[in-house]
């Protein structure tokens, strides 16, 4: 390898080595040799014009069409204009001043010429300012040998850049290429047949001086082995070593805190989420340390609207009286106490309408069980009930299961027979007549005395199935409602004015009770709400049945784990807003569990506490101590946790959120606190491009939640071009004004803040840049310069302007912590229309009643950026608005991001459109944009096939050789691919 090392600046010369490495990131021979072509052109093609990406630098194959000179500036000034054409398209070329006189000479119509430069747009045409070229015909300098030179050959387009264009880069890979029979080839010999691969040697003369597009065929197929197959066997040696690294165990305790915490759920888990959950405790409970990614959201939860009703032994009580300790009956019979009351302030709330006229209150993310008269009972929310409500035959298809009649006793007195009491309420008919609450809320044996004394004597029989005659309203009520408590069905049908008869059937002594079909579900409105857990195994009880969204329930159920093994857990979040967030979530969803060792709490209880950077003194002090004594079992926290003051009295999981917004360094800081390494769980709701690449990579152990929360409503997302179609932008703000009007709220967000007193990055540079482009003027480079909006700007013109009457407020990172507390706070509560952000709203804000987002400057935010920032709307009942506003040209690269962002909403998918525009960055190191490439030849989405092959064969050979001894060619590969930096890396996981 030693020539393959040699600096460039030997061979090439120092000025053309120092552009290769300033530009292209190539200081070596063999890095050189591993710049391979991106595409080739054949002698004579004419490059499709009518496809070049705007904005970017390309290299054309054309034909000049015309030549002529044009003066400008009073004649002071003279600029050449070149026109090229291939059939398919045509290509404005310019140059000005003295550098017009060499190409004015050498394009001359009928020419055909490679062309290198940045395509930009000078009123509304394509073209190519200052480009380099060099000219492929019969006519050019050399004559008719350089023709024959190119004739049936493939040239080597390269990537490139302004200073170097593709065919300077080849004349350089010509003066290394001869080294290419030193490069050392890494694949053992059996692969290399087994798999029919060409010798590395062949390979790289293939690709760069391909005679035939088989040859570039063959030299790709090998080249992607040699990338997939050396980074597969460093991550199999890695996987290796971290089977040998030593791990506490743990395992959770029967009877701990995690039993205590899932006995007092309001709700059963869904299939995803206890099969993710198996996955975590079993890596927990082995003795080296899980490394694993869950990726997906995670939701689930219960709420109820104050004013609905729960039954309890003694009637039905509204859910805003429940308190701990409150006793209510349960779908089976049985009575359960009520051990949590979280409330959850205000939500939206459907009405289930039933076949017998009846009504259920719910919000969209409520469980119900149902069955649809063929399968097994289903668990459903009302958002999936509405999405399915009825079959194909247009009848409802699902039915609500029935209760189990119970004996009830609200402790008035009964001083009349209440059969006898039944038979004067149906004589006596007064508009007024009620059954008193004694009779109603009663056992058994006497509601049932009533309902027949009232049947019997209400013109019907009292069988099986009667019918009461021409009931006044209130009467009518209370009659159906004591039918529904024997497991029966009441039909309410008017007759006249107030009057109603009541078609009544109730089922046979001791059998099941019947169950009513959902006939609509309409919207309500918005209410207070609150969630309670009961301690059941069932975790349901006779009332509307709700469920509010947590997104850390998998996560939590862990952190709990590791707590009952004696350990500690940490939560890392990478804003004050997102951690304070978690931290909230947390202690409402554990309740007492959560005030381990403090009057009130539970006796498996541990303490939860919050460290971010902005704490005070007083609690940051206590905060440390409770972790260093180890009373606190869980810990969220900010980079406040990596700080070394922070310490640990036993470390055993760190629970990273949001994982790609912490670098490396920082998470090994937090793992390097536990007196062994501690697990790892890393979360990320949507992947990012380099979350793909080390999943498809197979680094981590992956689990997938690919389940929206439930309730979640579509969003609707536009892009709306600002400088095009002004009016489209008028509109946008017509549309939040209307979302406002319909009692919602929204987001404005902007990619910066505003206060800054250095201009942002790029702009200086963008504006003291000189040449012949920036004279052009081309808009997308005034666009460019323009700084990125602000959120202080925009929300004071906003105020002023569009938005003028609507209570308008801002949230910035730099804002003081109580501040963004309360804007927060304000904004949750439904005291503010409209919030002008910054990123910090990015992740785990939930606000359900925000529909509508408006995204300034969209082009300056990356896809996955885009989809989280999206997710902050729809999370309630009403559907999501979401409008990518951008000055960037239609036929922008920019422009096609926001497009696909608009396309879908699976964040999987566009991960994946993610990938394919930024690369997958450096697999091995931090790098995440794409710049520092390992791979230069394998594409993760499109090379699926070839690493997963790849992994199967690593892996068999390091198993078999974990030292490589037998395989030295491989070794030296590897030490070439993992630099310190990326040694450092493996060792840090």
């Amino acid at each position: 390898m030693a020539a393959l090392d040699e600096p460039l600046k030997k061979i090439l010369g120092g000025t053309t080595a120092k552009v290769l490495a300033e530009h292209l990131d190539l200081h070596t021979v063999g890095d050189l040799l591993h710049h391979y072509p991106r595409r080739y052109a054949e002698r004579g093609e004419l490059t499709r014009l009518s496809d070049l990406p705007l904005d970017e630098h390309v290299t054309v194959v054309a034909q000049v069409a015309d030549s002529r000179v044009l003066k400008f500036n009073g004649g002071r000034g003279q600029r050449l204009e070149v026109t090229l054409t291939d059939g398919s398209g045509r290509l404005r070329l310019v140059f000005f001043g003295k550098g017009i006189h060499k190409p004015h000479k050498d394009l001359l119509p009928g020419r055909r010429a490679m062309f290198a430069g940045k395509v930009s747009v000078f009123n509304h045409k394509l073209q190519l300012a200052h480009p380099d070229y060099e000219l492929l015909d019969g006519d050019a300098e050399g004559g008719a040998d350089a023709v024959s030179a190119f004739a049936g050959q493939l040239l080597p387009i390269y990537p490139a850049c302004q200073q170097m264009a593709s065919w300077k880069i080849s004349k350089a890979v010509d003066a290394v290429l001869p080294s290419a029979r030193d490069a050392v080839d890494p694949l053992p010999g059996a692969l290399r047949d087994g798999r029919e691969l060409v010798p590395l040697t062949e390979a790289l003369l293939k690709i760069h001086r391909p005679a035939s597009k088989a040859d570039v065929a063959a030299a790709r197929d090998r080249l992607k082995w040699d990338e997939a197959f050396v980074l597969q066997v460093a991550l199999a040696r890695r996987r290796l070593a971290e089977t040998q690294l030593p791990a506490v165990a743990r395992t959770s305790t029967a009877g701990g805190i995690l039993d205590a915490f899932d006995a007092k759920l309001p709700f059963t888990l869904t299939d995803g989420q206890r099969k993710v959950s198996r996955e975590i405790f079993d890596d927990l409970a082995t003795e080296h340390p899980m490394h694993r990614l869950l990726q997906g959201e995670v939701g689930s939860g219960k709420a109820q609207p104050l004013d609905a009703l729960v039954l309890t032994p003694r009637g039905f009580r509204p859910m805003g009286e429940m308190t701990v300790g409150t006793e209510v009956v349960v779908p089976s019979g049985e009575l359960a106490v009520v051990d949590g009351v979280f409330p959850q302030g205000e939500r939206e709330v459907w009405r289930l309408v039933l076949s017998d006229g009846s009504a259920v209150e719910c919000d969209d993310e409520h469980l119900w069980i149902v069955g649809d008269g063929d399968t097994e009972e289903k668990v459903l929310t009302t958002h999936e009930l509405r999405q399915d409500l009825n079959g194909s035959d247009g009848r409802p298809r699902w039915t609500v299961a029935a209760a189990v009649a119970v004996d009830l006793d609200d402790g008035g007195d009964r001083p009349l027979d209440p059969y006898l009491l039944g038979r004067g309420l149906a004589a006596d008919r007064d508009p007024a007549a009620r059954v008193p609450d004694a009779y109603r809320n009663a056992p058994l044996k006497d509601r049932l005395a009533v309902l027949r004394g009232l049947l019997e004597a209400g013109n019907g029989p009292a069988g099986a199935a009667a019918v009461f005659r021409a009931a006044h309203r209130p009467l009518a009520d209370d009659l159906a409602w004591l039918v529904r408590s024997l497991g029966g069905r009441a039909l309410l049908s008017a007759v006249g004015e107030g009057a109603y008869d009541v078609d009544v059937a109730l089922p046979e002594e001791g059998g099941a009770g019947f169950g009513r079909a959902i006939r609509a579900i309409e919207y309500v409105g918005r209410k207070p709400v609150q969630c309670i857990s009961v301690r059941h195994p069932d975790h349901a009880y006779v009332t509307d049945h709700f469920t509010v969204t947590h997104n850390t329930m998998v996560a939590l159920r862990a952190m709990l784990g590791v707590v009952d093994s004696g350990g500690q857990a940490a939560m890392l979040a990478p804003t004050e807003v997102l951690a304070q967030q978690h931290h909230r979530s947390i202690t409402e969803m554990m309740g007492e569990l959560a005030e381990g060792g403090m009057l009130g709490g539970a006796e498996q209880g541990t303490k939860v506490v919050l460290l971010t950077g902005s704490m005070g003194a007083a609690a940051r002090r206590q905060a440390l101590l409770d972790l260093v004594t180890g009373e606190a079992g869980i810990v969220v926290g900010t980079h406040a946790l990596i700080e070394d003051k922070v310490q640990f009295h036993d470390l055993g999981l760190v629970v990273v959120d949001e994982q790609h917004r912490f670098g490396v360094e920082q998470r090994d800081a937090l793992r390097g606190k536990g007196k062994q390494p501690p697990h790892l769980l890393v979360m990320t709701a949507t992947p990012i491009p380099r979350t793909v690449a080390m999943t498809v990579f197979g680094d981590l152990e992956t689990s997938v939640l690919d389940q929206l929360p439930a309730g979640r409503s579509p969003i609707a997302t536009h892009v709306v071009p600002a400088k095009d179609k002004p009016h489209f932008l008028a509109r946008a703000w017509e549309r939040v004004r209307e979302e406002v009007a319909a009692g919602h709220q929204g987001y404005v967000v902007c990619p910066r803040i505003g206060d800054e007193e250095d201009a942002p990055k790029g702009a200086k540079k963008a504006a003291g840049s000189k040449g012949a482009a920036d004279q052009a003027g081309s808009p997308e480079d005034a666009e460019e310069k323009r700084p990125p909006l602000a959120v202080l700007d925009i929300a004071g013109q906003l105020a002023e302007g569009p938005l003028a009457g609507l209570r308008v407020a801002v949230l910035h990172g730099r804002m003081a912590p109580d501040d963004k507390d309360d804007v927060m706070r304000r904004f949750a509560a439904g005291e503010l229309d409209v919030l002008v952000a910054t990123t910090v709203i990015e992740v785990g804000v939930n606000v359900p009643n925000a529909t509508a987002m408006v995204i300034m400057d969209a082009d300056r935010f990356g896809v996955s950026q885009l989809h989280q920032l999206r997710g902050r709307v729809g999370r309630g009942a009403a559907p999501g608005l979401c409008l990518l506003v951008s000055e960037m040209p239609e036929a922008s690269p920019a422009r096609a991001r926001l497009a696909a962002v608009a396309a879908t909403l699976d964040g999987f998918e566009l991960s994946r459109i993610d990938l394919e525009q930024r690369r997958e960055g450096d697999v091995l190191g931090q790098a995440q944009s794409g710049v520092r490439s390992s791979l230069r030849m394998l594409a993760v989405i499109e090379d699926e096939e070839v690493i997963a092959a790849a992994r199967e064969e690593a892996t068999a050979l390091v198993t078999a050789d974990p030292g490589l001894t037998g395989y030295p060619e491989l070794r030296i590969a590897l030490s070439a691919l993992l630099d310190e930096d990326r040694e450092q890396y493996l060792d840090k996981g």
